[in-house]
């Protein structure tokens, strides 16, 4: 499966932007999808993942009541809606998917993945 995240940029504190994740072959309606991040000198954390059926999601705490992970199989694209983005946002963003047995199960760990996007830079300026 190969994915291609986008809709990174350059925003001031404050701002929003909407991360997308499509494959460009084949579908992932019977995939689970996460966001993971990685800033400058840090290790790749996870930030949002959702079910295959859409229905469970899950954020970590630091984008809580920020960040939005929804997903329209209909279109096979994943969003990651980022709200009210701080500085410490700023990091590389990547999407990662694997394939599910129970369409709502939820997957937050980064070795559960098997397919990577080549990421999408978001930056925050205070």
């Amino acid at each position: 499966v190969q994915l291609q995240a986008s809709g990174g940029g350059l925003v001031q504190a404050g701002g929003s932007l909407r991360l997308s994740c499509t494959p460009s072959d084949g579908t992932y309606s019977n995939y689970a999808l996460g966001w993971f991040r990685q800033a400058p000198g840090k290790e790749r954390e996870f930030v949002a993942a959702i079910s295959w059926s859409g229905a469970r999601s899950r954020n970590t705490d630091s984008v809580e009541g920020r960040f939005i992970i929804t997903r329209d199989n209909a279109k096979n694209t994943v969003y990651l809606q980022m709200n009210n983005l701080k500085p410490e946002d700023t990091a590389v963003y990547y999407c990662a998917v694997r394939e599910a047995v129970h369409r709502d199960n939820v997957f937050t760990a980064e070795n559960s993945y098997y397919y990577w996007g080549q990421g999408t830079q978001v930056t925050v300026s205070s």
